[in-house]
């Protein structure tokens, strides 16, 4: 099974921790708009994306909302289970359409009490998966939105096969917290420089490395942190989805 697995992280796992969750384990199509998890509300399953992406949402009671975590076949949902509680704050969701495997809460948590290996292995991926947090909330709080569109559009490119993604304009503007219009002058930016490719509906990548200039060291950082800890396991910067 290992073989034929694009998540990552599964990927990382010695052999036998990942035979204690194959019996578990269940094939599934991430739908767009599909909620993994809503905030404050038990974690029934814990979702390993393949293909596609998910975003985790931070909500106000006036709800409004920005991102603060992508995840794809890099890692995993439930990072909450993962330190030992059963819900989270935040509202987690499809917002790239997918494929991926689940498997109950319950039955992960008794895989990590019964291995401290598969505990370590899940644990480096929440270090990594709080750097990457910790990176957005610097971005969001200090870059231009140049630099925080360059930034997103680089790491939903690490994680979706192909140079193309399926965005609009309102999307981008929910995920990086700002308006419309301010996203619709970015686009230009970024396109007039060659970088991207900006037609309705659809952004297509045309040049990574003057992206991540543009970007301005915002990206990278958790990048770098993720192969740190897993190695073999990570392409690093360049394109995640690029696993041996």
């Amino acid at each position: 099974m290992s073989e034929q697995l694009r998540n990552q992280l599964l990927r990382a796992l010695a052999p036998e921790d990942l035979d204690r969750l194959k019996p578990d384990l269940e094939m599934v199509h991430l739908d767009l708009r599909f909620v993994l998890e809503t905030a404050n509300q038990p974690i029934r399953h814990v979702y390993f994306p393949e293909s596609g992406f998910v975003s985790v949402v931070a909500k106000t009671k006036g709800d409004r909302t920005i991102e603060v975590g992508l995840i794809g076949r890099e890692g995993m949902s439930g990072v909450s289970v993962v330190m030992g509680d059963d819900r989270s704050a935040n509202d987690t969701f499809v917002q790239y359409e997918g494929t991926g495997s689940r498997i109950p809460a319950e039955k992960l948590r008794e895989a990590m009490e019964s291995s401290p290996s598969l505990r370590k292995c899940l644990l480096h991926y929440v270090q990594a998966f709080l750097c990457q947090t910790s990176q957005s909330a610097l971005t969001n709080g200090r870059a231009a939105i140049g630099e925080r569109l360059a930034r997103w559009i680089l790491m939903a490119h690490d994680r979706v096969d192909g140079d193309a993604l399926q965005l609009t304009h309102e999307f981008l503007a929910l995920m990086l917290g700002v308006r419309r219009p301010g996203v619709t002058d970015a686009l230009h930016f970024l396109e007039g420089k060659g970088l991207i490719r900006s037609a309705r509906g659809k952004v297509t990548v045309l040049d990574r490395t003057g992206l991540e200039q543009i970007a301005d060291g915002s990206y990278g950082v958790p990048e770098m942190e993720y192969a740190r800890l897993f190695g073999d396991h990570s392409s690093g910067i360049v394109r995640m989805n690029r696993a041996p």
